[in-house]
């Protein structure tokens, strides 16, 4: 399967996205990490999980304004409709994206 383009994966129709701006050196990521491993799991079928490398991928993080990492954005039909910097525990993080899923 070719891979998808973030363009294609943050346009997917149905699903909401939520992206994980972070960096492999990043101390509060990988914090985040198994935080939205279980977000993800919880929400199976209704939510998309994916991390973004900021490194790898300046392009998509200026175009967003990502100033700092972690930085959490929910998109639907691509159009980011949360967001937030910092690690956000997974009550907090849960509760804030449930309002948006189906």
């Amino acid at each position: 399967m070719p891979r998808k383009s973030f363009a294609e994966l943050i346009n997917s129709p149905g699903m909401p996205v939520l992206v994980d701006f972070y960096a492999t050196w990043c101390g509060p990521c990988k914090t985040m990490a198994p935080i939205l491993e279980q977000l993800a799991q919880q929400h199976e079928g209704k939510l998309r999980v994916i991390k973004l490398d900021v490194d790898r991928n300046p392009a998509a993080a200026q175009q967003f304004r990502v100033q700092s990492i972690p930085t959490l954005i929910l998109f639907r039909q691509g159009q980011p409709v949360w967001r937030q910097a910092g690690v956000v525990p997974l009550p907090q993080l849960a509760r804030a994206v449930g309002g948006f899923l189906e």
